[in-house]
């Protein structure tokens, strides 16, 4: 995978949405940061992050994580956690794995062929690429 210019991060993607004030942003923000590698694959102008919360604080409280990046189908989680860092971390952890699926299903990963047809001579292959990743 190419570096990407200007890489996608949660703090300059994020929005806070109903239930949350721009004070609740930066700690939010905080909780999420765990996401920026998996963001890191996308542009950041093409990428949006928008968290709310509906019933905040109360029995039935709802949780929702949305994600748009351009050109993919919007990812949108939700969590009924009755505590508030519970559930944001329900609908991080859920985005993730989301995201990571959606990468999985557009690589041709079983396809060897398929892989190393577009990789110029030399070049190393996603697969070395995605253990370097990996372990850095």
């Amino acid at each position: 995978m190419s570096a990407v210019a200007n890489p996608a991060t949660v703090a300059e993607c994020l929005r806070v949405g109903a239930g949350f004030s721009q004070g609740d942003r930066n700690w939010i923000a905080e909780q999420f940061a765990t996401l920026d590698a998996r963001l890191a694959g996308f542009h950041a102008d093409a990428t949006e992050l928008e968290v709310s919360v509906k019933d905040r604080n109360a029995r039935g409280q709802k949780v929702t994580l949305e994600c748009w990046v351009a050109g993919r189908q919007k990812i949108v989680t939700t969590s009924a956690e009755e505590d508030l860092h519970a559930a944001l971390n329900d609908v991080r952890d859920d985005l993730r794995r989301r995201l990571n699926d959606a990468k999985t299903r557009q690589e041709p990963r079983h396809n060897k062929h398929l892989r190393e047809i577009d990789q110029p001579e030399g070049a190393p292959s996603q697969a070395a690429e995605r253990a370097d990743a990996e372990t850095a």
